[in-house]
């Protein structure tokens, strides 16, 4: 995985864990779940790169 791929997907995921907490301080459930379905897609991202990585070595 590039550097700045691992740069870009730990920012999804810290972003989506601010949107997680903004939402929950709010009460806002969309807000939260947003925040959620972000850092799932950053870790799903992650995975993705860590199998690529696997299969290049």
């Amino acid at each position: 995985m590039a550097f700045d791929d691992k740069v870009d997907n730990k920012t999804e995921e810290l972003g989506g864990k601010v949107k997680e907490g903004v939402g929950r301080a709010t009460d806002d459930e969309r807000l939260e779940a947003e925040g959620k379905a972000d850092q799932r897609s950053s870790n799903l991202k992650q995975a993705g790169e860590k199998i690529k990585d696997v299969f290049k070595s």
